[in-house]
């Protein structure tokens, strides 16, 4: 694989052998992101479970301390009072069963998150397979199936994140960007693998955590020591 003169600098920096602290990896992240742009941070944990049983999922939604450092752009599926609500709440998109043929036929995508009342969710169901793989399915878990539509709104554009497994049992989730400092950074990095880990189902055995890594978007992954994850 071909790699910049930028990324060869900045993993000269990073010592892939090693398994840092969480503190030391973050700085690290910090220091070797070289884009012109401000780069978002993200966290790799891979976890031991298996995604394929029901009782061993591993979901669940938070607000990070200091947010993404990105705006997310909601799309509220309701009817009646809920769409006024949405709309005061700062909603992108709203509306109900109209949308379905909009994103259905025409691909339509502009939007990071989806929030459903629940009398909706036999309209939102009908969009399964296309928002599903997308990760964009409305969940109750995730607190964006609700009537309070005003909290689920104010909660994403402040910075709350839903974590979920993959099928290969990793959970990938975005703590910021390079420009909140490793110290804002480290306040997200705790605040959702606490959540990971109290999140932890009771049929999962053996080491839970069993890898853990950060990187930036065009820097080096950094390795932090699964035995130091709440360090």
């Amino acid at each position: 694989m071909f790699r910049g003169k930028k990324y060869i600098e900045s993993a000269k920096l990073v010592d892939k052998a090693n398994l840092y602290d969480p503190a030391e990896a973050l700085d690290l992240v910090t220091k070797t992101a070289k884009a012109k742009f401000d780069e978002t941070v993200e966290i790799h944990v891979k976890l031991g479970v298996d995604s394929r049983h029901a009782d061993q999922q591993v979901r669940g939604a938070i607000v990070l301390p200091h947010g993404t450092g990105k705006t997310a752009r909601v799309l509220v599926f309701a009817k009646g009072d809920k769409l006024t609500e949405a709309e005061n709440a700062g909603a992108d998109f709203f509306g109900g069963e109209e949308l379905i043929p909009r994103i259905q036929n025409d691909n339509w995508f502009d939007y990071d998150v989806v929030v459903a009342t629940p009398d909706m969710m036999g309209v939102v169901g009908r969009l399964g397979k296309v928002l599903g793989p997308k990760g964009l399915m409305p969940s109750p878990k995730a607190g964006t199936v609700t009537m309070d539509v005003s909290k689920a709104v104010a909660e994403i554009k402040s910075g709350k994140i839903e974590y979920r497994l993959d099928k290969t049992n990793i959970i990938h989730c975005p703590i910021g960007k390079v420009s909140f400092g490793a110290e804002k950074l480290m306040e997200n990095y705790q605040a959702l693998m606490n959540a990971i880990v109290k999140a932890k189902p009771a049929a999962a055995k053996g080491q839970y955590i069993k890898s853990c890594a950060v990187a930036s978007t065009m820097g080096p992954g950094v390795k932090i020591s699964p035995a130091k994850v709440l360090d």
